[in-house]
């Protein structure tokens, strides 16, 4: 049975679900506000989503986990820092101090912003964040369990997207990175060469050195990049997948459809804007389960600009492959939902589908987010007014096609 043929109306009932989601996204939005990872009102936020999985769900269970506050974004601070520091030893004539510098700068860069790995945990402090898991069980045994997900957390404001939109964004990070790269390079050589470094080395290589002052601005820039002072209130991104994933659940308990042998879960995760920590937590902790029966992981990301709706086959800055079976099921039901969706890559930053990809689950995410980014990408202007419904409509028919065709078919190459 297809999705659309679950019940009578299809069209009227799904325009009402994703009513639903509206409204819980303006609910939050208004009686929670803004939810930092790992903070109260991320807690608040997770224990409404709990009560309201207890409406549609079999078993709810609230889970908490550790996080290390601001270490995720906090390596562009170390980074800025770093930079300048290593500037000035090299005008100390200190150049292995300078590219010491540079190293740890780069480390940082690749270790938190490519690899997404939890390398400065142990410097910044620990909160805790939570996981909201919603289970609705088959009606004879568990032999597959798909599971939707989005993220409940909201980012720290990004100051440049905020002040100038991508482009200013990608001029101040570009700016900082080509000068990490020039500093690191004039380091190096200065240290093979050996010696003070205005003493020895050739003169190219001095002019490279009092190039470096030009990078100034751009590592006093990265300093300020986030404003951990002003999280956002994240009505898009991703309170439109965290509730998304409800109302796949409401759907089905109010029409009372419970299929015979597919678990379908909706897990809203906290800490994703920390570095995909929620995402990471639930896999680890329940790995043996997720493996004991064919499980897949539907993410969904900021449902907002319809035209750049995509299944992202590609995450954390491409370097991860997300499973292309999931990718085949997605496509299918929105080929159903009466759309051709093109396959795209996270090529800046991750989505939880990388977390629990990395961790053998199949996983994939759906998203409709210009890639531009947008300017109410971590700003601001990511409210509850900022929302488009149809997309949002759309984001919950192809779930529930995908659901429907997984049910009848489970988890197969092509469809």
């Amino acid at each position: 049975m297809k999705a659309s043929e679950s019940v009578k109306n299809y069209p009227s009932t799904l325009r009402m679900y994703a009513n639903y989601t509206t409204r819980e996204i303006k609910k939050v939005c208004k009686e929670v506000g803004p939810r930092a990872s790992g903070s109260e009102n991320e807690r608040k936020a997770q224990e409404h989503f709990k009560e309201e999985m207890k409406t549609c769900s079999d078993d709810v269970q609230l889970e908490e986990f550790q996080i290390s506050k601001y270490a995720f974004m906090g390596w562009v601070v170390i980074d800025g820092i770093s930079m300048l520091l290593a500037l000035l030893f090299s005008f100390l004539k200190m150049p292995v101090v300078s590219l010491v510098l540079a190293v740890i700068a780069l480390v940082c860069l690749f270790s938190e912003f490519l690899m997404y790995w939890e390398f400065l945990d142990p410097l910044f402090p620990k909160a805790t964040s939570t996981n909201v898991i919603g289970r609705r069980k088959p009606t004879g045994e568990v032999k597959r369990r798909i599971i939707f997900s989005g993220h409940v957390d909201s980012s720290y404001e990004w100051t440049y997207t905020h002040l100038g939109g991508k482009n200013l964004l990608f001029t101040v990070g570009i700016y900082g990175v080509v000068g990490m790269i020039f500093v690191f390079v004039v380091s190096l050589i200065s240290v093979i060469k050996g010696g003070p470094v205005n003493a020895e080395l050739e003169g190219f290589v001095k002019v490279l050195q009092y190039i470096q002052l030009a990078f100034i601005p751009g590592f006093i820039a990265v300093i300020f990049f986030t404003n951990f002072k002003l999280p956002v209130e994240g009505a898009n991104d991703n309170l439109t997948g965290s509730v998304t994933a409800i109302a796949v659940l409401k759907y089905l308990e109010d029409n009372n459809i419970r299929f015979e042998n597919t678990e379908v879960v909706a897990l809203t995760t906290g800490s994703e804007e920390a570095g995909l920590r929620g995402a990471r937590a639930f896999s680890k902790k329940h790995m043996q389960e997720l493996k004991e029966v064919e499980t897949v992981y539907f993410g969904m990301d900021t449902l907002r600009d319809f035209e750049d709706m995509a299944i992202y086959s590609r995450d954390m800055t491409g370097t991860v492959k997300t499973d292309p079976r999931v990718c085949a099921l997605m496509k299918k039901g929105a080929e159903m939902a009466g759309l051709d969706l093109k396959y795209a890559s996270v090529y800046l930053g991750a989505s939880d589908a990388a977390a629990v990809t990395k961790l053998g689950v199949p996983a994939a995410t759906l998203a409709a987010m210009n890639p531009g980014p947008p300017k109410y990408y971590h700003t601001r202007e990511d409210t509850a007014d900022n929302l488009i419904p149809k997309t949002i409509e759309k984001g919950l028919d192809i779930c529930l096609q995908s659901l429907f065709l997984f049910d009848e078919e489970g988890l197969k190459e092509s469809y």
